[in-house]
C-alpha cells in the first residue's frame, strides 16, 4: 500500500495545483504511516476490508473525525470533528485511507463547487470551466486519476452534474439506501442523501456496496444494501426501454447541443437490446419546481436560522444561503404541506410511467461546463434563470421521486467540453441502473477518453 499512496501521493502534487479538487490534503509522511499499517496487515494474513489500503479522499461536507471539515464555510474553517459521519465511518471501517477532503461550495449549495475558504475547483477537461457541484472536488480527482474513486452526496444534482461536467459515473442511490448520521431530522428530510462516483460500474458497485445497508440510527434506511458482485452486472437487458423527457415539452431551458448528446448517448444501447422513446409526461413542471424550492427552504433554511440570527454569522454566509434562509422565514404550514402533496402527486404519475418503462432519462444538466470565475449561469439562451440552481431544475423530478438516478457519460460538446445523461430507475432499483451502466460502457468509448494531460499507456 506504501508503493499504491506514493503514486497517487505524487501524481497529486502534479495535477492537484491546475484544478484546486483536493484540500486539507494530509502530510505524505502522516499517509505513508497508514499505509505501512495496511502492507503489515496484509502480510499478516488477517481480514481486509473491500477498501483495504486504497487511498481516499472524503467530501467536505461529510464529517470525518481528526481531518478538518469545513463544509467550504468560514464560519467552520478550522473545525475538525470529533467523530465520523455514519457513511464515513464504513469507508474507514472497510479499510480506506482518508488522505484529504475533496472541495465544495459553500455548505454544499450550488453547482458550483468555489468557497471563500479554499476557492473554486476547475473542470478536469479545462481548468478555465467548472467542475461542477456540490461535488466537484470529487468528480474532478477521480477524473484526473489523483482517486481511484469517491464519495458525494445529492441534493439537487449534486452527484450527477458534476459526473456529466467531467465524463465520469454518479449514482444518486434510493431513498434511505445510503442511511446518513448525524443528522437534525430522521425521517422528513429525505431528499439528500450520499452515494458513490468512479469511473466504472464495476467501481461504483463496490463503493456502493461498503456505503449501502440498514443502521438503526437511520429509521428509514432500507434492510439490504448492494452487493459487490461484478457478475451480476452483466444483465441481459433485451427488452427494456427508457422514456426520453428531453426538456420536459419545452419547459426547460437547455444549452443548444445538449439534446442531440443524450439522445445518441441512449441510442447506442439499442446494440444491447435497450429501447428508447421520447414521451412527454402530462405534469406541472413548474409547480413540481415551486414544491421543490419550498421543501428546499424549509430543509436548508431550518437548519440554518439561528446563525443567521447572528449578525456576524449571517454577514459570513454566502448570499445564496441567506435567500434559502429567507425563503424558511416566508414559509407557511399550508405552502408546506401543499409541496408535499405535490410531490406525492409527481410520485404517482411516475409510478403510471413506470408501468410502461423501465427508466425515464434527461439531461444531467442544462449547460455545459462555464467559465470558473461564474457563480452560476444567469441565462440559457434567451431566458432569465431567476435563482441561483434554476439552471439545474433538471435534476428536480428524481430528487423528488426518491427514486435512484445514474449520470452516464454522453460525449463531448464544444471545446471537448464534457456532458452527461441521467437515468433514473424504479425505487429502490438501484441494481438496475448498475447494470444499465455497465452496458453502456461496453457499447461506448466515453470513459475510454481521458482529460488532457493524463497518459492512459
Amino acid at each position: 500500500m506504501r508503493e499504491v499512496c506514493t503514486a497517487y501521493l505524487a501524481h497529486i502534487a502534479a495535477a492537484n495545483p491546475r484544478v484546486n479538487a483536493i484540500v486539507s490534503l494530509r502530510p505524505s509522511n502522516d499517509i505513508l504511516v497508514l499505509a505501512d499499517a495496511a502492507d503489515r496487515a496484509v502480510a499478516a494474513g488477517g481480514a481486509l476490508g473491500p477498501l483495504h489500503g486504497l487511498p481516499l479522499a472524503v467530501k467536505d461536507t461529510a464529517d470525518t473525525a481528526g481531518l478538518r471539515t469545513t463544509y467550504g464555510s468560514p464560519l467552520f474553517a478550522d473545525h475538525v470533528p470529533a467523530q465520523d459521519g455514519l457513511m464515513v465511518s464504513r469507508l474507514r471501517q472497510a479499510g480506506a485511507i482518508f488522505i484529504g477532503k475533496t472541495n465544495v461550495p459553500e455548505f454544499g449549495l450550488g453547482s458550483h463547487s468555489f468557497n471563500p475558504v479554499f476557492g473554486a475547483t476547475g473542470n478536469a477537461w479545462d481548468p478555465t470551466r467548472s467542475a461542477g457541484g456540490s461535488s466537484g472536488g470529487a468528480a474532478c480527482g477521480i477524473a484526473l486519476r489523483m482517486l481511484p474513486f469517491a464519495d458525494g452526496s445529492d441534493f439537487a444534482g449534486s452527484l450527477r452534474n458534476p459526473a456529466g461536467f467531467n465524463n465520469v459515473l454518479g449514482l444518486r442511490p434510493s431513498q434511505g439506501r445510503v442511511p446518513a448520521a448525524p443528522r437534525e431530522d430522521a425521517f422528513y428530510n429525505q431528499l439528500t442523501t450520499e452515494g458513490p462516483m468512479a469511473r466504472c460500474a464495476n467501481d461504483l458497485s463496490l463503493l456502493l456496496s461498503v456505503q449501502s445497508g440498514y443502521d438503526p440510527r437511520a429509521p428509514l434506511s432500507l434492510e439490504t444494501g448492494i452487493a459487490n458482485a461484478p457478475e451480476s452486472l452483466a444483465a441481459d437487458l433485451r427488452g427494456r426501454r427508457i422514456a426520453w423527457l428531453g426538456d420536459l415539452g419545452g419547459h426547460l431551458a437547455i444549452e443548444t447541443g445538449i439534446l442531440p448528446l443524450c439522445e445518441s448517448a441512449l441510442h447506442a444501447l439499442q446494440a444491447v437490446g435497450v429501447r428508447t422513446d421520447a414521451v412527454a409526461p402530462a405534469f406541472d413542471w413548474e409547480e413540481l419546481w415551486r414544491a421543490f424550492t419550498v421543501i428546499r427552504h424549509f430543509t436548508i433554511g431550518g437548519k440554518f436560522s439561528a446563525a443567521y440570527a447572528d449578525a456576524e454569522k449571517r454577514r459570513r454566509m454566502k448570499p445564496e444561503l441567506q435567500w434559502e434562509i429567507q425563503g424558511f422565514h416566508a414559509l407557511t404550514a399550508q405552502a408546506l404541506h401543499r409541496a408535499y402533496a405535490v410531490r406525492t402527486a409527481w410520485f404517482d404519475a411516475a409510478a403510471s410511467l413506470f408501468s410502461d418503462y423501465d427508466y425515464f432519462a434527461l439531461p444531467t444538466a442544462q449547460v455545459f461546463p462555464f467559465p470558473i470565475a461564474e457563480r452560476w449561469p444567469a441565462r440559457i439562451g434567451g431566458r432569465e434563470m431567476d435563482s441561483y440552481h434554476r439552471w439545474m431544475e433538471v435534476v428536480v423530478p428524481a430528487t423528488m421521486l426518491g427514486c435512484p438516478a445514474i449520470s452516464l457519460p454522453a460525449g463531448f460538446g464544444p471545446g471537448g467540453l464534457p456532458v452527461g445523461v441521467q437515468i433514473i430507475g424504479r425505487l429502490r432499483a438501484d441494481l438496475s441502473l448498475l447494470q444499465l451502466a455497465h452496458a453502456h460502457e461496453q457499447v461506448t468509448d466515453f470513459l475510454k477518453s481521458a482529460p488532457p494531460g493524463i497518459n492512459l499507456t
